[in-house]
C-alpha cells in the first residue's frame, strides 16, 4: 500500500510507526503493576524485581549500536515488524513461566524485540514526514514510552485483579501481534532509504557499516546525546517503575496505585510534545535540557528525602513526582531531535539512534537495581534522591557540552536568538 493511499484513507504512516512503538512500550510497562503479585506467586525478591524491570533493556544495552548499523541492510520497516513479532512470542511464552529465572530469561528476549521495534523508528519517521514537521513528530515519538507505560500501569491492575498476571501477559502479546499486521500493511517500504536523498552529497549517501561505525563513534555528538539519554532514562524508570511497590507498601489498593503511577508516566508526554513545539519555535536545546534535569533532581529530593524521619505531606510528594516526570519529558523529545541533527552524516542517523538507545538501555538496566539496592540497604526509599540527583548533575554537565557543540557547528546567523 502506498503512502498516498494510506493518506487518502486518513492514516498517517508516521503515526502508525509511533503506535508500534507504544505497543512495544506496553511490554516495558506491563511489569510494575505485576511485581506485588509476582513476588508472592513466584517468590521474586526486591532486587530480582529490579532486574525484571531492567532486563528488558539488556539487548539494547549490548546490541543497540549493532541494530542501528544493521537497520539499513534489514530495512527499517522490516526491522520493526521482526521486533514486534519477537515481543509477541516472548510475551506469550512468559505467561507460562513458573519461576523467576524463566521470567528473567524471557524479559531479555523481549528486550531484543523491543530494540528491533524502536531503534529504526526515528529514521523511518524522518522518511515519512516533511522536514518542517520533523521536530514535532520526533517530539511525539518521544511519547511512545510514557504513553505505553501509562496504559499498562493503568490497565494492568484491573486485568491482573480480574484474571491473572498470565492473562495480562497474553493480552499484550496479542496486542503486539495485531500491531505487527497493521504496520506491515499500512506503512510503505523504505527501499528509497538506500538512495541518496535529493540534494545530498554522494559521499554521504552510501557507506559500508565499518565506515558508519567509525564515523559515529569518533564524533562527539552521538556520545553526548547517548550519555544524556542514559542519565535521564535510568532515573525515570527507577522512580516510575517502583511507584506501584512504594504505594502498595503504603497501603494503597491495586487500582489506586495503578492510577497514580499511570498518571505519573502519562504526564511525561506533556514534556515530550512541548519539546517539539519549543524546538520548532527556536528555543535552544540546551535550555530545555537544563530545565528537565534541574526539575528531575529537585523533584526527587522533594518526593523522597526525609529530615528527622519525616518528609513532605503525601500530596506534595506526589506533586513532586508529577513535576519530575512532566518537565523531565522535554529531555527525550529534545534528544531525539538532536540525534538526527548531530548524526555525523546522512547515513549514520540510524546508527546514532542505535548508540543512543544502547546507552538509554544501560541507564534503564542500572537505574532500578541501584535504587532497589539502596532502598534495601537503608530500609526504605528515602535515599532514592541521592541516586537520581547524581544522574541529574551529570545530565546538566552533558547539556552544557551539547550547547557548546551546537554553537560550534552552526553559523552565528542561524543560531536561535533565545
Amino acid at each position: 500500500m502506498s503512502r498516498q493511499a494510506a493518506a487518502a484513507k486518513g492514516i498517517d504512516p508516521a503515526l502508525i510507526v509511533i503506535l508500534a512503538g507504544v505497543s512495544a512500550a506496553l511490554h516495558v510497562g506491563k511489569l510494575p503493576p505485576a511485581i506485588p503479585v509476582l513476588r508472592e506467586a513466584l517468590g521474586v525478591t526486591l532486587v530480582q524485581a529490579g532486574f525484571l524491570l531492567s532486563l528488558v533493556q539488556l539487548a539494547g544495552m549490548t546490541l543497540g549500536l549493532a541494530v542501528g548499523l544493521a537497520a539499513d541492510g534489514l530495512g527499517l520497516k522490516r526491522s520493526m515488524v521482526a521486533g514486534l513479532l519477537i515481543l509477541s512470542a516472548a510475551g506469550a511464552l512468559g505467561g507460562w513461566a513458573h519461576d523467576a529465572s524463566a521470567l528473567l530469561g524471557l524479559r531479555a528476549v523481549e528486550g531484543f524485540g523491543f530494540l528491533l521495534a524502536t531503534v529504526p523508528a526515528p529514521s523511518l519517521i524522518r522518511l515519512l514526514v516533511a522536514p518542517r514537521r520533523l521536530p514535532v513528530m520526533l517530539g511525539l515519538w518521544g511519547t511512545y514510552m510514557p504513553f505505553g507505560a501509562a496504559v499498562a500501569l493503568l490497565l494492568g491492575p484491573v486485568f491482573i485483579g480480574a484474571t491473572s498476571w498470565q492473562t495480562w501477559w497474553w493480552l499484550l502479546a496479542g496486542t503486539s501481534f495485531a500491531m505487527t499486521l497493521w504496520l506491515a500493511w499500512a506503512v510503505p517500504a523504505d527501499r528509497h532509504r538506500h538512495a541518496a536523498p535529493p540534494g545530498a552529497s554522494p559521499a554521504g549517501a552510501v557507506h559500508s557499516w565499518p565506515q558508519r561505525l567509525r564515523q559515529t563513534l569518533t564524533a562527539r555528538g552521538p556520545w553526548l546525546v547517548a550519555l544524556s539519554f542514559a542519565v535521564y532514562s535510568g532515573q525515570w524508570l527507577a522512580v516510575i517503575g517502583f511507584l506501584p511497590s512504594i504505594y502498595a507498601q503504603a497501603g494503597f489498593s491495586g487500582a489506586a496505585t495503578g492510577a497514580l503511577t499511570a498518571l505519573a508516566a502519562a504526564i511525561n508526554m506533556v514534556g515530550n510534545i512541548a519539546s517539539g513545539r519549543l524546538l520548532q519555535r527556536g528555543v535552544r536545546p540546551r535550555v530545555l535540557l537544563y530545565a528537565g534535569f534541574v526539575t528531575m533532581g529537585l523533584g526527587t529530593v522533594a518526593a523522597f528525602a526525609e529530615l528527622h524521619g519525616s518528609g513532605l505531606p503525601p500530596l506534595l510528594r506526589y506533586a513532586a513526582v508529577l513535576l519530575f516526570s512532566m518537565i523531565g519529558g522535554v529531555i527525550p523529545g529534545t534528544l531525539f531531535s538532536l540525534a538526527v541533527k548531530l548524526a555525523p552524516s546522512e547515513r549514520t542517523v540510524s546508527t546514532t539512534v542505535g548508540w543512543m538507545q544502547q546507552w538509554s538501555s544501560f541507564g534503564q538496566f542500572v537505574g532500578p537495581p541501584l535504587v532497589a539496592w539502596v532502598a534495601s540497604r537503608v530500609g526504605g526509599w528515602q535515599w532514592t534522591w541521592a541516586v537520581t540527583g547524581a544522574c541529574s548533575l551529570l545530565g546538566l554537565a552533558l547539556a552544557g557540552q551539547i550547547g557548546r557543540l551546537i554553537q560550534s557547528l552552526e553559523p552565528p546567523s542561524l543560531q536561535p536568538e533565545r
